[in-house]
């Protein structure tokens, strides 16, 4: 057979481009996930850079190109901002961003979540706190994962008050978050029979400086300063409190804190005082192999609450795009939510569980005493009180948030 020059040119055009199509054909799909946290502000050290770490750590865990996908990751300061939040948020959806993980402070959760809605994203919230983001302003698209400001009032809240504490003063952080928890735990003060006797809310995050609003809370009367605030800020309120003498007249009671947060006061400010979590390090033989694995990338520092649901969703995430393939994964955020509601939770951190049509994940509130005296600079912190099952720790399904949940 006679071989033509524009038939041998056709030829070598096509050797050149098979090994181009071989690579377009076995490249795997990837999905991206943005952790958008505080780095440089009051929640830096409860969430920040070590729920990045955490993040990572399902990441790797998971290994999701032996699975037939990669996974990319990237970060930013959200500032405590929403409007830096909300321009983030856009940026990296448009770029590809499939679900936007952790999220600290309320405000900037919940206009986090209404983009991720418009966009037909995903976000998955390991920290913010208010029940708003599962009941008057859920979305399809979001998923709270082990805690929020319901929970913490039944448990901690619920616990001071059978302790005697029946008259209660807070001071609150001014925002979404700080609101919402001092309206749930006064509900629960007030239903068993208790008095609020006042409230001071304070510039949140540049205030500092709490010993006006401290002294309010001491002259009130009140038998409870009930601390509707975080990270930062309650390790700031707490040792003002002891500077004033305040604990000598009120029990302190805050009403979100983190193992972190008691580490950082020290045993002589925390001992005594009560925390409720959905995860402990040191909780039973799953807990510690997590903490194990992921401790030499933590400086220095244990896994939170807040540092283990980051992990923990982005691994239930990275299954649930497993099941249904990342091609399918990255079509609609809403379909992908309702898949992960419909495929059982199970990890180190929190054990099994599941995520309930309104996206709040279902798992029992640990009721905890720091331990008195504890070791200086130790992280063995804190002894069992009670354990409050899902049924009860969660708030009452809104009808209106009842939002599909797809079974495999």
């Amino acid at each position: 057979m006679q071989l033509t020059r524009r038939g041998a040119l056709a030829g070598a055009a096509a050797l050149t481009a098979a090994p181009t199509l071989r690579a377009r054909a076995q490249a795997k799909p990837s999905v991206k996930v943005g952790v958008l946290t505080d780095l440089s502000g009051t929640y830096r050290d409860t969430t920040g850079p070590n729920s990045v770490t955490c993040t990572r750590q399902a990441i790797t865990e998971f290994d999701a190109p032996s699975k037939g996908f990669n996974v990319e990751l990237v970060q930013a300061d959200h500032q405590n901002k929403p409007n830096v939040a909300v321009s983030i948020a856009r940026q990296w959806f448009d770029q590809g961003v499939d679900a936007i993980v952790d999220v600290p402070t309320s405000s900037v959760a919940l206009a986090v979540s209404q983009v991720a809605k418009e966009k037909d994203k995903i976000l998955l919230d390991g920290s913010a706190t208010t029940t708003d983001l599962t009941d008057s302003q859920c979305t399809p698209n979001t998923i709270v994962w082990s805690f929020d400001t319901y929970m913490l009032a039944q448990s901690n809240g619920g616990a001071t008050v059978r302790a005697g504490g029946k008259s209660w003063y807070f001071v609150t952080a001014d925002y979404v978050f700080g609101h919402v928890l001092e309206e749930q735990t006064a509900a629960v003060v007030k239903q068993a029979g208790g008095t609020v006797k006042g409230k001071v809310r304070y510039p949140f995050p540049d205030t500092t400086d709490f010993s006006s609003y401290l002294q309010q809370a001491q002259a009130s009367g009140a038998q409870v300063l009930g601390l509707a605030n975080a990270g930062a800020d309650t390790i700031n309120s707490i040792k003002q409190a002891h500077e004033f003498g305040l604990n000598q007249s009120m029990r302190i009671a805050p009403l979100l804190i983190f193992i972190t947060d008691i580490h950082a006061l020290g045993p002589d400010l925390a001992a005594g005082l009560n925390a409720t979590t959905s995860f402990y390090w040191d909780f039973n033989d799953r807990t510690r192999a997590f903490t194990k694995r992921v401790l030499p990338k933590m400086d220095g520092k244990y896994p939170n609450q807040a540092h283990a649901s980051n992990y923990a969703i982005t691994l239930h995430y990275l299954k649930t795009v497993a099941a249904m393939g990342a091609a399918n994964a990255k079509k609609s955020g809403r379909d992908t939510v309702a898949r992960m509601k419909g495929i059982p939770t199970d990890d180190d951190a929190f054990g099994q569980g599941r995520i309930r049509a309104d996206g709040r994940g279902e798992f029992p509130a640990y009721l905890w005493q720091v331990k008195k005296p504890a070791k200086p600079g130790g992280w063995d912190l804190f002894s069992l009180v009670t354990t409050t099952p899902p049924d009860k720790a969660l708030h009452p399904l809104n009808p209106k948030c009842s939002f599909p949940v797809v079974s495999a």
